[in-house]
């Protein structure tokens, strides 16, 4: 297993506009390729053991062994059908549901949230676990998962081999002990992420972006558009996943307020709903905390006399009064209490309607080397001109008002194995109107964008929908300050062919 801090091959550009890398066909994270692996322990009569991942204190991490809940000399590694943890172990019991798990003793709610979110989309749940594996026939203690990975997507292989402390799970377990499939859907993106302890704190948006490999919107709740409902309501119709998150802190502690939310804590998106409520129209906003406890007690909560101002249908249909963590809250409430937003979906078919073969994307990736091509942000006209420059031709008309809307996202490439060293950039990028000269553009020509992100965000990607009429445009993607080198991917999203050099 490579030492932390050195780069794997996954994060280079290679293959991004060749085919390999989708779906259909993953690159083997690691080159580890499951059907050989498993072919070769059936064969052998051994069950697998991963020596990419280990089942040592390695693949935990220093930070949450040195934590208060953990003591390193009582982790035992156990498999689930061959060790005292259960009986009978199976994947997945009578089907999958977002109540099916609870957090464990590492502080990734937010892949949690995730993962709940995942739940309600069999068919990206099946995309990211394959379902034809089980403790059973042809069982080998080896189980595979897949996600998209900057620009493509990898399949990746674990043993079953999991953490415990007298026989329980120390990380997500299930509410049924026989169920595992959290429990090693997890252990994979630990691989992925470096450790376990690589995987303590984050947003919705990061699996969620993994699970889908598609488009990701995120929306300021401080600032929401007037039509946020609507788009909410699309998006729950899109295959799309959607998470939140409250205001953190100043101690950044997961401390519970008085209104029952949880700062600094994430949320899963699991319904939007409409209902006459004292002959006035409600918008409601569904939430499930991943803690799988601890809800809202405000207006439309499980206690709420709000309820009994709506019909009994409406009641039937919404109501539920159980601590299982879920609740519904006013959409106004949402927005206050809640900071951001997460969507994240396989097409942008959620921002108008449209169905998702209308949508082509195409990837380009590139790099920002200092003192060459990382010019920095428009506050640096002697430098940005520097930075790489993508040429946009729009030739045609889709609308009625003569303009095209173009879907582009900025994602900035890890330089590191471990997710907790990697050091992100603030970026962004900005849209010119081309205009043909002779030999480099002035300085004066990038004085003046037709639009650009604001602000410069210190996130793993950023994202616009651009409203451009037809024309020719330079679109230039930079970090915020000169000389700091990093790769990237730049994405468009269009419903026809542009022209991009």
């Amino acid at each position: 297993m490579p030492a932390p801090g050195v780069c794997n091959n996954i994060l280079s550009t290679r293959n991004i506009k060749s085919g390999y890398g989708t779906i259909a066909k993953p690159e083997r994270f690691f080159n580890q390729d499951f059907k050989q692996l498993k072919q070769y322990c059936l064969t052998k009569r051994i069950r697998f053991y991963d020596a990419t991942f280990p089942p040592a204190n390695s693949s935990i991490g220093q930070q949450l062994l040195n934590s208060p809940e953990l003591n390193s000399a009582q982790v035992e590694w156990l498999r689930p059908a061959v060790s005292l943890i259960v009986p009978n172990p199976s994947l997945v019991v009578e089907g999958i549901s977002r109540f099916d798990f609870r957090q464990g003793a590492v502080g990734n709610c937010w892949f949690l949230a995730s993962i709940g979110a995942l739940t309600f989309q069999d068919e990206i749940f099946e995309q990211v676990v394959p379902l034809d594996q089980n403790f059973d026939k042809d069982y080998c203690g080896l189980f595979h998962f897949r996600f998209w990975r900057f620009g493509k997507w990898v399949d990746v292989v674990i043993d079953d081999k999991l953490p415990t402390i007298n026989g329980r799970l120390i990380f997500v377990s299930c509410k049924d002990p026989t169920e595992f499939w959290p429990a090693l859907l997890e252990k994979a993106y630990a691989k992925v992420c470096g450790s376990y302890s690589d995987m303590n704190a984050g947003t919705p948006a990061e699996a969620m972006m993994d699970f889908t490999g598609g488009v990701h919107m995120c929306i300021q709740l401080s600032n929401p558009s007037a039509n946020l409902w609507e788009l909410m309501y699309r998006a729950g119709q899109c295959r799309s996943l959607m998470g939140c998150g409250t205001h953190p802190g100043e101690t950044g502690d997961n401390i519970r307020l008085e209104n029952g939310l949880v700062q600094g804590h994430a949320y899963t998106v699991t319904g939007v709903k409409q209902m006459i409520c004292q002959g006035q129209l409600v918008s409601l906003v569904r939430l499930l905390n991943p803690w799988g406890h601890k809800e809202w007690k405000g207006d439309w909560s499980d206690e709420s006399p709000l309820w009994q101002t709506v019909s009994p249908q409406d009641r039937e249909m919404c109501l539920h009064v159980s601590d299982n963590g879920e609740f519904w809250m006013a959409l106004d409430d949402f927005c206050k209490y809640f900071s951001t937003l997460d969507i994240c979906s396989m097409y942008p078919d959620f921002l108008d309607r449209s169905s998702p073969g209308q949508w082509k994307t195409s990837f380009y990736g590139g790099k920002w080397v200092a003192g060459t091509t990382a010019g920095g942000c428009l506050k640096h006209p002697k430098s940005f001109w520097t930075n790489p420059q993508y040429r946009v031709k729009i030739d045609k008309l889709l609308d009625e008002q003569g303009e095209r809307k173009i879907l582009v996202t900025l994602m900035q490439m890890p330089d590191k194995r471990n997710r907790c060293h990697v050091q992100n950039l603030h970026i962004g990028f900005s849209v010119f109107e081309y205009k043909a000269v002779s030999g480099k553009f002035p300085a004066s020509f990038f004085k003046t964008p037709v639009a650009q992100t604001k602000p410069y965000l210190n996130a793993r990607d950023v994202m616009e929908v651009l409203v451009l009429k037809p024309g020719e445009y330079l679109i230039v993607p930079s970090t915020y300050s000169p000389n700091e080198t990093g790769s990237y991917i730049l994405t468009f999203h269009s419903k026809e062919e542009i022209s991009i050099q």
